[in-house]
């Protein structure tokens, strides 16, 4: 408990909100950039290195990832916010009997739901938290409530080895690799580089697939586990209301946004075109971004059954987009700099002199780690750290796709240390993030301890 108040303490003290890092951090990368390449004292050498983050602020394939990403986001919230979602919550709710029962029932289906799409799992788990909270209560059941909070947390540490994971469903993109790459590598690597990595060779790569369940198991043994020897909580919460629609008199033209046909058709017709579109790709088991969100799009309609339903949940959405939203243009201001002053290079040097194709994705997935603290954002940190990833994985011939899944590995396990993602959870928990942080960072340590033997093994 002293260790998880000193981290809380730190980060409160010493790490400003994720905006004000991400500003810190573009100036320090302009001085990085102004110390150690070209002349720090020529004006022109300052004027190449500014117009070098304008470039990338604006890099247009980057904000369509920006897009892409933010879609990813809202559409999954929109998904739990639907009818069939909240049933599926209650029933899991209903089969509460302990604290050890009610942590594998938050925690194991949270992180199979964040494997999907995280937007939906870190919704999903919070209110399945929640409402496992207002269930047991209501009960009578004693339970330890921070533990079951922290267990709809757990979905954090997976995602981005999942289908929505920013690197691997980025890379997954046709020209992608060659674009990011461009004015950093030579066109002798440029030349071999594939115009896409296929998702079948990262997320549903065999060895992956083998590490999330290794981690999903584990951590759902180790919270059943904490269930059995923690003490009950009390609980003080009222009843988390779902939106809904039902009761309200519509007239004239407002029926069609309450209309459960033309939802259903616009649903559907999505879906289906879906299928004729994404079929090749799918039987493949490679998944692009658009792809997903075309998918989840349609699914969200249909679910919500009327378009003021699924509208009034992306309103409600919207809201958690917008702390990361901002920052992405930062961050590919960095990425710019750090191209076009030739720093990936140096820096990707730097590693592949102190590394071989067995410990460089060990280095990757530990630096990953820590840019994760300050870098909060999985899309925006592959849009800064994936240029040195590729770059260092090519000089030392470490496959391309063992080294993307080890920064997302990387990335994915601080979440458990990084407080800004759980947000959302605490705000639906009315939790503290002290109160959970004792059994994520538990969650941290196991979850670090398997990827780094998986990065080993495979």
């Amino acid at each position: 408990m002293g260790l998880t108040k000193v981290i809380g303490h730190l980060f409160r003290r010493f790490l400003p909100s994720p905006f004000t890092i991400a500003v810190l951090l573009t100036l320090l990368t302009i001085v990085l950039a102004l110390v150690f390449t070209g002349d720090a004292i020529s004006k022109d050498h300052l004027f190449d290195i500014l117009s070098h983050w304008e470039n990338g602020i604006w890099n247009n394939g980057l904000l369509v990832f920006a897009y892409q990403m933010m879609l990813i986001l809202v559409l999954g919230h929109v998904l739990v916010l639907s009818k069939p979602l909240e049933h599926l919550i209650l029933r899991i709710t209903g089969l509460v009997s302990n604290s050890s029962n009610a942590a594998v029932l938050v925690a194991l289906p949270t992180m199979l739901v964040s494997f999907f799409n995280w937007g939906l799992g870190l919704i999903f788990g919070a209110i399945l938290a929640r409402k496992v909270g207002e269930y047991a209560k209501s009960k009578g059941i004693p339970i330890n409530y921070p533990l079951i909070g922290a267990c709809g947390y757990s979905g954090l540490m997976v995602w981005h080895g999942g289908i929505s994971g920013s690197a691997p469903i980025k890379v997954s993109e046709e020209g992608h690799l060659q674009e990011l790459l461009q004015g950093i590598s030579t066109s002798g690597i440029l030349e071999n580089l594939p115009d896409a990595i296929s998702t079948s060779l990262t997320v549903f790569s065999y060895w992956n697939l083998i590490l999330f369940a290794s981690v999903a198991l584990s951590i759902t043994l180790l919270v059943y586990f904490l269930g059995k020897k923690s003490n009950p909580t009390a609980i003080e919460l009222n009843t988390y209301e779902f939106n809904s629609i039902e009761g309200k008199e519509v007239k004239g033209a407002e029926k069609l946004d309450y209309s459960k046909g033309m939802a259903t058709f616009f649903g559907v017709l999505i879906l289906l075109v879906f299928l004729l579109q994404y079929l090749p790709a799918l039987q493949t088991l490679n998944i692009t971004p658009n792809m997903l969100n075309f998918f989840m799009l349609g699914l969200a309609i249909l679910l919500h059954g009327s378009f003021k339903s699924f509208l009034m949940a992306v309103e409600e959405a919207i809201g958690d987009t917008a702390g990361i939203l901002i920052q992405f243009p930062l961050y590919f201001g960095i990425m710019g700099i750090m191209a076009g002053s030739g720093m990936i290079n140096a820096i990707s040097d730097f590693f592949v002199s102190i590394s071989t194709s067995t410990t460089l994705p060990i280095f990757t997935f530990l630096s990953a780690g820590v840019v994760n603290i300050f870098v909060p954002s999985g899309g925006g940190q592959w849009a800064v750290q994936g240029p040195l990833v590729l770059e260092s994985a090519l000089q030392l011939g470490v496959p391309l796709p063992k080294s993307i899944m080890a920064l997302a590995y990387g990335d994915q396990v601080t979440n458990m240390l990084q407080p800004f993602w759980a947000l959302p959870l605490l705000g639906i928990t009315k939790l503290k993030a002290k109160e959970i942080l004792p059994y994520t960072l538990l969650f941290m340590l196991v979850g670090s301890v398997l990827f780094i033997a998986g990065l080993l093994i495979f």
